[in-house]
């Protein structure tokens, strides 16, 4: 509002009743600071609030659609009222009947530098330095027309090394959670009723002790020799309490960073020298933190898609020689100028570790972490398809060796195996097909399985190599393998160390559904011994019986996923998809020798056709081919072992061949366009469905673009639902030419949404919800909530990452889809009212 700014406080305060809210009292501060906070609020209108500290005060503006980290792109901030100091660190729920009332979380915050221009003036040029948002940025105030009561401003990103173009992905929807307690903003809202915890705050406790040492119970002493590292002991369940903090649980390298004249090392958990496995860059950026020496615990990783460690990745790059993704999250510090930190509470050490770090996204960070309960922080790493958590004892020392005061909780079975041997692959010369795995008990090497998908054709060369210089003439393992546990099985000696993910054990010790992560050398193999193992009232899973050949057969290249490994997330995710493909005529993409090779749709019978994949005939076309469909799955695993990657059906059934029960929306960007208008045509889509009486449901395609999909109750045939399709997607055009067409022509799309209605012909399909693509990245067509659409990329969901996000949803986002069909009675509307 204009001229509030003036006011100070007071505006603030008479706006809120705090014997109902729990927002600060607005105090105006007197040390002067230069702290900025971004605070997501989802009051009647979702919108991002910037915040700057300025004389003693937060200068606020309401971002409607949040900051953008594309270069010139303008914002519309709306100048609010001055907010205390204090409400820098408020997140929870406003009630309702208040001021702004709705859920509000710590999306960003850190400090923000004046460059040039003048507040007053209306122009600043400011340098933010937060968690999410760095670099220039500009705000601008406009010019108010006559009558105007607010106060509009422009937030611009300014071209510098932090922006992204225009097609990179939108960092709202890459990081949605706040940056104090990990929630996003629907977490916030649905825990209303719980106070939130704030999270452990990093300021040191007094309490006596020699005025000289950084920290409580610090000891003046030489540098240390190597030390072992504490390590996590594995439980199902995070534990609870307040004494407890939550860290993300890194997914790469374990390293002792140590600093000593001058001299960086980078030793593993056992102790040996991998300094310069990784290029200059992390250790000329560990030798520039302002310390003399220092013993730093902490993990080198490689992020990939929206920041998210990635082993593999990791493995990938170590065997190119490629090192310009590497970075080291610091998540301890042992030891620091001359004093031994390992008696300190881990509260003091970290606090420490962030104040020698900084907060700077460079290739050295600082781990941050949660004090909000670690059920929810697990639950949303999972949702996030991470590993796992590590929770710590916030008052712990630093404890060699596995012990109770750090807890790991994962998302989904993951451990190190021994490789006992491997079988040599059947599609190629030199390529291993699967690894023979085992782990230690008691002294004596017991046989759990094998791991046949995860492996590049690169990987599986590379260690058909190094395991043909290491084979043996008898089996390592204690017991005698059966015979089909030993059929082609070439022994090695037990001395590889293998990452594996796995779903579950069989009730007989074997793993299931198992992925290979890459070697694990920095773990001596002597020290494997099974994490978990069967447990009793674990799902019985879904049982394959048909027969595939050349399981090995790499079907994504770059990602390693075999035959074997889409015929474990069929039978993984099949309570899910079949719904949506089976009784149904289907059209396939096959792809024999994977999505490298030669492609073709399949939508009639083949020779040599699956036993188990069902013939349809078409009642408009007796004389024809019979069309394809299945019925359970063992159909599924018929089209897995024929090399159908993608499964497309008719939106009508076998049983009802003429009335649709599907009406489904492909919305394809052209290019140029932003994922966040993509969403916008999606939830336009949704309101028009909604007006015309029908629910909708959206899903990603596993492409570009979203789906939005309409459960109906066939009454209408083919011509009536297609013309329904067809009028809507034209009233979308016709109301925002400049956003939307309805034609094919690609000359047309450019910066525009196309709004495809033909998939709702007869005949026509569409990718299923929960099918794979086939396309670099192995993404899958996935089923959403509404609100999750700005915290994922099109992309995010692959065949690798689907079962851990499957897992811990609360929810199926798409459970009421066929209950939500209703008959399709009117027309679609032709222009917006």
């Amino acid at each position: 509002m204009a001229g509030q700014s003036g006011a100070g406080l007071d505006v603030y305060n008479e706006k809120r009743d705090f014997s109902q809210t729990a927002e600060p009292r607005g105090r105006k501060a007197r040390k002067a600071g230069r702290s900025f906070v971004i605070q997501k609020h989802a009051a009647t209108r979702l919108h991002y609030d910037l915040r700057l500290e300025l004389d003693g005060v937060l200068k606020s503006w309401a971002v409607t659609k949040g900051p953008s980290l594309v270069a010139g792109e303008k914002r519309l901030a709306v100048h609010v009222e001055d907010h205390p100091l204090d409400y820098g660190t408020f997140e929870g729920t406003i009630p309702k009947g208040n001021y702004g009332a709705g859920a509000v979380i710590v999306w960003d915050r850190g400090t923000w530098t004046p460059v040039g221009g003048d507040y007053a003036a209306g122009k600043l040029e400011f340098d933010l330095k937060g968690q999410k948002l760095s670099g220039r940025w500009h705000l601008v105030r406009m010019r108010g027309k006559r009558g105007e009561t607010r106060e509009n401003w422009l937030l611009i990103k300014a071209d510098d090394d932090d922006a992204r173009p225009d097609d990179a992905s939108d960092i709202l929807s890459e990081r949605p959670e706040s940056v104090k307690t990990g929630r996003t903003v629907e977490e916030v809202a649905q825990g209303a009723a719980d106070k939130p915890k704030p999270a452990k705050p990093k300021a040191r406790r007094s309490r006596p002790r020699d005025e000289a040492a950084p920290a409580p119970r610090a000891k003046k002493t030489p540098m240390p020799g190597f030390v072992e590292p504490a390590l996590a002991t594995l439980k199902p369940a995070p534990p609870t309490g307040a004494k407890w903090l939550h860290e993300v649980k890194f997914d790469g390298y374990r390293l002792q960073a140590r600093l000593e004249r001058q001299e960086v090392k980078l030793l593993t958990r056992s102790g040996l020298d991998w300094t310069d496995r990784f290029g200059a860059e992390v250790t000329d950026a560990l030798r520039a933190l302002p310390a003399d020496t220092f013993v730093i615990d902490g993990e080198l990783v490689v992020e990939t898609g929206a920041g998210w460690s990635d082993f593999s990745a990791l493995q990938a790059d170590l065997s190119e020689g490629r090192n310009d993704r590497f970075v080291f999250y610091a998540f301890d510090l042992m030891y620091l100028n001359g004093y031994d930190l390992r008696e300190a509470p881990l509260i003091e050490r970290k606090g420490l570790l962030e104040d020698l770090v900084g907060s700077d996204p460079g290739r050295v960070r600082f781990s941050s972490h949660f004090g909000e309960s670690g059920s929810m922080v697990l639950r949303h790493a999972c949702r996030l398809s991470l590993e796992g958590i590590i929770s710590k004892e916030a008052d712990g020392p630093y404890r060699p060796g596995r012990g109770k005061g750090w807890i790991k909780s994962k998302c989904s079975a993951r451990q190190e195996f021994v490789v006992a041997g491997y079988v040599p692959s059947t599609t190629g010369d030199n390529l291993i097909g699967s690894l023979v795995l085992g782990v230690n008990d008691g002294g004596a090497l017991v046989h759990v399985g094998r791991v046949g998908t995860g492996f590049s054709r690169k990987i599986a060369g590379e260690l058909r190599g190094r395991l043909d210089d290491m084979r043996i003439g008898r089996s390592p393992f204690a017991g005698k393998l059966t015979a089909d546990e030993a059929r082609g099985v070439r022994y090695v000696r037990p001395e590889l160390v293998a990452e594996v993910e796995f779903r579950a054990w069989t009730a007989d010790g074997i793993l299931r559904h198992a992925s290979f992560r890459g070697l694990r050398e920095d773990k001596p193999a002597a020290e494997v011994v099974r994490e978990s193992g069967p447990a009793n009232g674990q799902p019985r899973p879904q049982k394959r019986r048909v027969t595939l050949t050349h399981p090995d057969r790499v079907y994504w290249p770059d990602e390693g996923i075999t035959k074997e490994g889409l015929a474990d997330y069929h039978a993984e995710v099949w309570p899910r998809i079949a719904p949506f493909i089976t009784g149904r005529p289907l059209a396939l993409l096959r792809c024999p020798g994977g999505i490298d090779g030669q492609r073709f749709f399949q939508k009639h019978v083949w020779r040599g056709m699956n036993k188990h994949i069902a013939r349809v005939k078409d009642p408009q076309n007796k004389t024809g081919e019979p069309l394809v469909a299945i019925t359970d799955l063992d159909g599924l695993m018929g089209l897995v072992q024929s090399a159908a990657l993608e499964i497309h059906p008719w939106g009508s059934t076998v049983a009802d061949w003429e009335r649709p029960d599907t009406i489904t929306m492909d919305l394809d960007p052209g290019e140029g366009v932003s994922w966040n208008a993509v969403i916008a045509a999606a939830q336009e889509v949704r309101q028009r469905l909604a007006d015309a009486g029908l629910g909708a449901f959206v899903k990603t395609s596993g492409g570009k673009g979203l789906h939005v999909v309409a459960p109906l109750v066939p009454k209408a045939d083919w011509p009536a639902v297609k013309a329904f399709a067809k009028t809507l997607a034209g009233a979308m055009a016709a109301d925002s030419p400049d956003a939307y067409v309805a034609t094919i022509a690609k000359s047309k799309r450019k910066g525009r949404i196309l709004i495809d209605y033909l998939r709702n012909g007869r005949g026509m399909t569409a990718v299923a919800a929960f099918s794979p693509r086939a396309r670099p990245g192995a993404a899958v067509s996935m089923p959403v909530g509404w609100e999750e659409l700005d915290q994922f990329g099109p992309v995010h969901f692959t065949v690798k990452n689907t079962p851990n996000r499957l897992a811990a949803l609360a929810r199926d986002p798409w459970e009421d889809f066929r209950p939500a069909a209703h008959p399709l009675t009117v027309k679609a509307q032709r222009r917006k009212g």
